[in-house]
């Protein structure tokens, strides 16, 4: 597709607009450490979350002023990058499928960052959801080649995934990961298995380099276990803008 069709499919990516507080209410539910219930108030003076506040850009809490749930414009700011990679590099018979992974992949990059955690909640319906929009892509458009590859490709690194965990414990991926990799090796399996491969090193480099760029800085220790999931993210774009045809 040309540049000028690009920009004319610009604004079938308008109404994302609206669902930028749906992902910011996400994230603020589901920040939450393990065994703990779903957050659906202000942690300062248990106020109800709402549009008066906490669900706007700045995450302040309407009752008393308190930051609530991400950094002020984080989420904005995934969702414009989320956008700006499904103008410039996603088929048109893929949107679908690509929105409804990134509206999971937003709010799961902020929860992993702020709690090391990726909740089924969120990772399992992002699975589900790719590969049936996949489907439904290869029903209309042909390709199911295509779909078998991205439902293949998607099984794969998450029972790789899960090996790790079994295998090495801590030191392996989480469990989490796994079922974040089901919809990200999914949806970079409907472009080729060199996408696959290319998105997974990429997240693994970039975990690598940060990794160790905190380690000479003394912010974490050899022990610490830093979150994959934002880089599993990363490692999908990076695999969508990069491998020809995506």
């Amino acid at each position: 597709m040309t540049v000028a069709g690009r920009v004319r499919t610009a604004p079938r990516w308008l109404p994302a607009v609206l669902v930028v507080p749906l992902l910011r209410r996400l994230a603020l539910r589901h920040a939450v450490a393990p065994g703990m219930p779903w957050r659906d108030t202000c942690p300062a003076c248990d106020g109800a979350v709402g549009l008066d506040g906490a669900l706007w850009p700045l995450g302040r809490c309407g009752a008393c002023a308190a930051r609530v749930g991400p950094p002020p414009f984080a989420v904005e700011g995934l969702a414009l990058l989320a956008v700006v990679v499904g103008v410039v590099a996603v088929p048109l018979a893929v949107v679908p499928a690509y929105a409804w992974w990134a509206a999971f992949a937003v709010p799961l990059v902020l929860v992993d960052l702020a709690v090391h955690r990726l909740p089924d909640r969120l990772t399992l319906p992002a699975a589900v959801g790719v590969v049936l929009l996949l489907g439904a892509a290869a029903a209309v458009g042909g390709g199911f080649d295509r779909w078998w590859r991205a439902v293949l490709a998607g099984a794969a690194v998450a029972l790789f995934f899960a090996a790790t965990t079994l295998v090495l414990g801590r030191r392996g991926f989480g469990l989490g990961d796994a079922k974040l990799a089901l919809s990200c090796a999914a949806l970079l399996g409907w472009f080729g298995w060199g996408a696959v491969l290319l998105g997974m090193m990429a997240g693994l480099v970039a975990s690598a380099v940060v990794s160790l760029g905190l380690l000479v800085l003394g912010r974490v220790r050899w022990s610490s276990h830093l979150p994959f999931g934002p880089f599993l993210v990363l490692g999908t774009v990076v695999g969508i803008l990069v491998v020809p045809g995506s």
